[in-house]
């Protein structure tokens, strides 16, 4: 491991982190002057712009290659973005949950969590699935376009005053913005070489494997901008831009960045018999984990922020362990069963109790009006 791996491991993630602060911010000014709704610009642009450093990293290490580094990186993005962000952003602010996410969008994100896993049981993720999963992506976002058309003019008329005042945008707002998402994509492109060149080097170094470096490093690097789009959010009062920027971006990085990083591998995606045993069916969980908790309540509460947080420690831990050889892996493993099971069943639990709490409420007694007072029949 050199001075130079890490340098181009650290350059690369700033240029990502600033490539995609620009892409989004471009993107999503540019599509309000298009005229764009508000859902549209949440769901999509900013939720796809976010992940669009793990969909840069991806097919770069696709056209090298590393089918580990691609595969590893959007599965450990996957576990991130809600273990550690969601984690951190209920812990910063209750989030609220939109009622839609439950109903469309977190269903969608088990689905194609499952047929990830389904089209990964032969080992390879081929280029016949990219092709469905890009699919996917483009009937998921047009779906999306035609929801919004129900929306009212005046959101985004609102959402266009916020953002350029009153009257027409200036020729300036029409240069700038598309100057910014070029920026940001090519940011995203240069930092997505130096990231993975520094990451490799880095695993070479201190003998892990790919996939490892994926999951960890490389997904958490990759997963700063939700990071920071969510936390932020939270903290500002925009609890459900933290939650459908999570979930936007999950469905993103299956749909969109393995279908696409499959589709430009020479051989397909490999699939390691670790990520098939343990890391996929991770990640299918954590998307099914989020149907109770959001549906009870809309609200991710202080306490299952810090469940999800220590998850994702305990994630890390096993990571680390087994990518060192731990000897006693097995025992942490049984140890971290006993730990985790209990405390699932737990919540698992107390959220149903508090949901039956809430259904056997009787709801409150209906105001009756004041008697109308007679009127006198109309003669004809």
């Amino acid at each position: 491991m050199t001075i130079y791996a890490i340098l181009a491991l650290l350059s690369g993630g700033l240029l990502l982190l600033l490539g995609a602060e620009c892409l989004v911010r471009g993107a999503a000014r540019l599509a309000i002057l298009i005229g764009l709704s508000p859902l549209v610009i949440g769901l999509t642009i900013v939720a796809y712009g976010t992940s669009a450093p793990e969909l840069a990293v991806s097919i770069q290490a696709a056209l090298a290659n590393q089918g580990d580094i691609a595969l590893g990186n959007v599965l450990g993005s996957n576990i991130f973005n809600v273990l550690m962000i969601l984690g951190l952003s209920a812990v910063a602010m209750p989030l609220t949950v939109a009622q839609q996410l439950i109903r469309l969008d977190v269903p969608i994100l088990i689905g194609v969590s499952g047929l990830l896993l389904l089209f990964a049981l032969d080992g390879t993720l081929h280029a016949s699935d990219g092709v469905i999963l890009l699919g996917g992506s483009i009937v998921y976002t047009l779906f999306l376009v035609v929801q919004s058309r129900g929306e009212q003019d005046c959101q985004v008329q609102a959402e266009y005053a916020e953002a350029y005042g009153r009257g027409k945008p200036s020729l300036r707002a029409w240069v700038i913005n598309p100057l910014l998402v070029v920026i940001g994509g090519s940011f995203l492109v240069v930092g997505s070489r130096l990231l993975v060149r520094g990451a490799v080097a880095i695993a070479q170094g201190l003998g892990l494997s790919e996939l490892v470096i994926g999951l960890t490093i490389i997904a958490a690097g990759t997963s700063l901008p939700e990071l920071a789009t969510s936390v932020v959010a939270s903290l500002r009062g925009e609890r459900d831009i933290a939650v459908g920027n999570v979930i936007g971006s999950n469905i993103f990085n299956i749909l969109s960045v393995l279908g696409a990083a499959a589709v430009f591998s020479w051989d397909g995606i490999p699939v390691a018999a670790s990520a098939l045993r343990f890391d996929l069916p991770i990640v299918v969980v954590v998307a099914v984990a989020c149907l109770p908790i959001f549906a009870t309540g809309n609200v991710i509460s202080r306490w299952e922020g810090l469940l999800f947080l220590g998850y994702y420690v305990a994630y890390s831990a096993y990571l680390i362990f087994r990518a060192a050889d731990y000897e006693h892996i097995a025992l942490f493993s049984r140890v971290m069963l006993l730990f985790v099971i209990p405390l699932t069943l737990i919540t698992v639990v107390t959220i149903a109790w508090r949901w039956l709490g809430r259904e056997r409420q009787p709801s409150p007694p209906a105001v009756e009006s004041p008697p109308s007072q007679p009127q006198d029949t109309p003669r004809h």
